[in-house]
């Protein structure tokens, strides 16, 4: 009962007048800079780090921290309004809440995104708060074959729990593949199918081709309909917030589900982009609607954002322990303690603990403020959508210029943009499903680097795949879930086949 007692201390120290304002003013940045899409958690709280040099170190890691939760928030408004994902971990949540804003239900959306991310980051805070010793032990235990297996079980997952042909997963898996080795060789340094154009050293930024294929490429098909969706034939009230919550506690399995996976990536660290994509791939293969998810199921909703805000938050937990940040924004704030000449790992739970504590605390009430100002906000957020399409789409297009812009200052980054756009538009009207694509882009480099550094490990043996339990038992799970669809057929031909004969 020591963390409660640290805890409550904690809750003093972080409940001053000068902190809760700081609590205000970083949730309503964060939601600002979540909202734009191509600046990210990361880039937002790198900008504003040096506004914190001045203040005491537990009211700096307040307000970046709250900043941090702002932007999870906010990443799922023009995900959901618009299919633009304000941060790469939003991906998910456009396939099933931008139809519901279509729909006329952009209200229940938010409702289901922000509760959902509530529901993740406190589950995950809870974690961090108990559990902090024996996870640090665990995290310890990943080396470059535990992150292989880990990144080849999100990408057998989605060829095993996908209902869409498994050649078309994997055909846009490996496209993904094959975007993402362009540019600059992680580990040897080279350049790789650059052909001689300098712009394309850096590779495919992520955040491009997610603005490009979802952005633009939803512009695309709306301008081929005539720009006919409207979107006001929602109700926009207050007492929908209030109806949304009854529909959410039946969905307990979902949830309990999503912030298991989102810990688990947070922490080891897979990050928030893949525990999404993964856990939004479970819940479809376990829900009992799974023909409607894609058509605005709230289940598509529930899995990605709970998840994502688990793993965003529990990245925060090897940061403080261990000093290795989990994610890039963990990252940023690590830097920000090395400024402040505080020195993470074991010892800043026993040196600092007004600082370590305060932090904790702060992620509570963080969050509760977060969802508040967010849910007070959601007949707002859904009252854009009354707006004619025709004259949402030109702001659209600017926004998601200025994004892709200002990704690197590059005005090439805008044309690329736009050759993603075209691509996701095509995609669409095969029906080829863009999500693994956009999973094996963003993960690729960092699976060959584990990959390459595991080959030089064993000296080429891929046994080291299976060297201790943990690495055999992910990788394993992996191979299943590959070659679940043909493990499903043969078990229903067996099961026919004895039902016959008897």
């Amino acid at each position: 009962m020591d963390e409660v007692g640290a805890l409550f201390h904690g809750f003093s120290v972080a409940l001053t007048p000068f902190n809760i304002l700081l609590m205000l003013v970083g949730i309503s940045l964060g939601v600002i800079i979540g909202v734009l899409p191509g600046l990210g958690g990361a880039n937002g709280i790198a900008i504003l780090l040096p506004l914190t040099f001045t203040m005491p170190p537990t009211s700096a890691i307040i307000m970046l921290s709250c900043i941090y939760w702002g932007a999870l928030f906010g990443g799922a408004i023009t995900s959901i309004l618009f299919n633009i994902p304000g941060e790469p971990w939003s991906v998910a949540t456009t396939f099933d809440g931008h139809p519901m804003a279509r729909n006329g239900r952009a209200a229940e959306a938010l409702t289901t995104a922000f509760t959902s991310s509530f529901v993740g980051a406190l589950v995950a805070v809870i974690m961090i708060t108990f559990l902090a010793p024996m996870v640090a032990t665990f995290a310890l235990k990943f080396g470059p074959p535990e992150f292989f297996a880990v990144y080849f079980l999100t990408f057998c997952s989605f060829v095993g729990l996908n209902k869409t042909s498994p050649f078309k997963v994997i055909t846009m898996i490996m496209l993904g593949f094959g975007l993402s080795t362009i540019g600059m060789d992680g580990v040897t340094g080279q350049l790789r199918l650059t052909f001689g154009f300098n712009e394309l050293m850096r590779g495919f930024d992520f955040l491009i081709a997610v603005i490009g294929l979802f952005g633009i490429g939803e512009i695309l098909l709306a301008m081929e309909e005539g720009l006919a969706f409207k979107g006001s034939a929602g109700k926009i009230r207050y007492q929908i917030v209030l109806e949304t919550w009854k529909k959410l506690p039946k969905y307990w399995a979902t949830s309990l589900r999503s912030c298991l996976i989102g810990c688990w990536m947070g922490i080891t660290p897979g990050g928030a982009t893949p525990a999404s994509f993964m856990s939004y791939g479970l819940a479809k293969r376990f829900s009992k609607n799974s023909d409607q998810f894609g058509k605005g199921e709230i289940e598509g909703i529930i899995a990605p954002e709970t998840a994502a805000h688990a793993a965003g938050t529990s990245a925060l937990l090897p940061m403080l322990s261990l000093g290795i940040p989990g994610s890039p924004t963990a990252a940023v704030l690590l830097g920000g303690l090395l400024i402040w000449g505080l020195q993470p790992g074991p010892l800043l739970f026993v040196e600092k603990p007004d600082f370590v504590w305060g932090l904790i605390a702060s992620m509570y009430l963080g969050n509760v403020v977060g969802l508040f100002m967010c849910l007070t906000c959601v007949p707002i957020f859904a009252s854009i959508l009354r707006i004619p399409f025709s004259i949402i789409a030109p702001i659209i297009i600017v926004i998601c210029t200025v994004g892709a812009y200002t990704v690197h200052n590059a005005l090439f980054d805008v044309w690329l943009m736009m050759g993603f756009g075209v691509m996701g538009y095509i995609f669409k009207k095969l029906d080829y499903p863009m999500a693994p694509m956009v999973l094996a882009l963003v993960l690729g480099s960092r699976a060959e680097e584990s990959f390459r550094q595991s080959m030089l490990i064993s000296s080429g043996g891929l046994d080291v795949f299976f060297s201790t339990t943990l690495v055999a038992c992910i990788t394993s799970l992996g191979i299943i879930l590959l070659f679940w669809p043909l493990i499903s057929k043969v078990l229903g031909i067996l099961k026919t086949s004895k039902s016959h004969s008897s």
